[in-house]
């Protein structure tokens, strides 16, 4: 069968691209950035699909010629600078599978998230469940997934800050304690994917995909560090107030480009609790999910798992210590070329324009889609610094080595974000 699998780099669709094509199926992998996935997937046939961009029924039609069967795993958290959430979850899926209508394509499999109904805590919710409606009024055989919080081997988004904040040195804190959720390991998700495109499976049905215990948000990430090999902590319950403070800035650098998973819709589907009902899910496939204990025992964790976790919460604070490290001396250096700060030196004209260069390239680093560029001028001008620092006659040896000593540490952060910076 040949199959078109939608935001086919992300965390289900990356796994489901892998299970469709070891079952055999003619994989057709579409996502809006396909260079680096086309690298990491070799053995699928990438095509640009930006459901920002795929408004209608005949933009999809060129992109599902020949295809057999949508697996569709496009979702955002919540708006912001290169997402919006009704654009691509309602008005773009909708386009989808309307152009599957129309392609005579045989089988949709949506997945959308278990608290997906009209007057959900989120717009994340009501689209979804927007799109869920669409589906259900076209002639074409769909199954809904509506997975429960998805564990993998792979983390992205609150699986992430899961593990981040698992690996909290001293305490475990966590925001809404007694948060209620279930939990669905991917493989289970992915598994249940492949079953439903088989022959003589149900159609027109949904599922909630899930484990049928219901856990506390603090139980989930005990164990997720018991799991890391970490000593076992105290849970912090961290006040609403400051939740919804850390959301506020999280929602603010969500229009500078960074998908915070602690954004406010998270907090409100946390409030809302993740819980389903498998037991139709379980009934019709035969599919015994693992537990919360099962799904961790099966893979144990090794040590790029604890680098991940250790490193998660240190990434922003890494990147805003480069920005300041930039721009206050850039800005002191300025100050004194307006004559605003007559106890520095003016500097030369090449030093005034290095220093607007790297007040620019600090700024950057606020802003996610220009964070790569601005690391590469950084790193290329202090390398450019330290050689020029190097060369130079200096009557006392000590001088250069000084710089260099000085530089060194930036050019190591430098390089030890531009490490870190992928999200996925």
């Amino acid at each position: 069968m040949r199959v078109l699998v939608t935001g086919a780099y992300g965390l289900i669709g990356g796994a489901c691209v892998a299970r469709l094509y070891a079952a055999g199926h003619d994989v057709v992998a579409a996502g809006r950035n396909i260079r680096s996935a086309r690298r990491r997937f070799p053995f699928a046939q990438w095509v640009a699909a930006d459901f920002n961009k795929l408004e209608d029924a005949p933009a999809w039609l060129p992109l599902l010629q020949g295809i057999d069967a949508v697996v569709n795993c496009v979702g955002v958290l919540q708006d912001g600078l290169r997402d919006d959430v009704r654009r691509v979850q309602l008005d773009g899926t909708k386009a989808l599978f309307h152009g599957c209508v129309c392609a005579s394509v045989k089988r949709v499999i949506h997945i959308s998230a278990i608290g997906a109904e009209p007057d959900g805590p989120s717009e994340f919710s009501r689209s979804k469940a927007g799109a869920e409606a669409y589906l259900r009024e076209l002639p074409l055989d769909w199954v809904i997934l509506r997975p429960a919080l998805v564990l993998g081997p792979a983390v992205y988004g609150g699986t992430a800050l899961l593990r981040g904040l698992a690996a909290f040195p001293g305490v475990v804190p966590v925001v809404h304690a007694d948060a209620r959720m279930q939990v669905i390991g991917l493989d289970d998700l992915t598994e249940t994917v492949a079953r439903a495109l088989m022959p003589g499976t149900s159609a027109r049905t949904v599922w909630d995909v899930a484990h049928p215990q219901v856990h506390r948000l603090p139980d989930i990430v005990t164990a997720i560090r018991g799991w890391l090999g970490f000593a076992p902590r105290r849970v912090l319950a961290l006040p609403d107030a400051l939740a919804k403070i850390v959301a506020w800035f999280a929602d603010a650098l969500g229009w500078l480009g960074w998908r915070s998973p602690a954004r406010s819709t998270s907090l409100a589907q946390l409030t809302a609790g993740v819980i389903g009902d498998p037991a139709r899910w379980m009934a019709e496939t035969g599919i015994t999910p693992k537990s919360l204990d099962q799904i961790l025992a099966a893979r144990p964790a090794g040590v790029q798992d604890r680098w991940f976790a250790r490193l998660y919460l240190l990434k922003p604070l890494a990147i805003l210590g480069l920005a300041l490290a930039i721009l206050v001396p850039s800005a002191e250096q300025l100050a004194a070329v307006l004559g605003l700060r007559s106890n520095i030196a003016r500097p030369t004209f090449l030093g005034a324009a290095w220093s607007v260069i790297a007040l620019l390239a600090g700024l950057s680093l606020f802003v996610r889609p220009a964070v790569r560029c601005a690391l590469i001028v950084l790193l290329a001008a202090a390398l450019v610094q330290i050689a020029d620092h190097i060369m130079r006659p200096w009557i006392y040896f000590l001088g250069p080595l000084d710089f260099v000593a000085f530089k060194l540490p930036m050019v190591l952060l430098i390089l030890f974000v531009f490490g870190i910076l992928d999200e996925r």
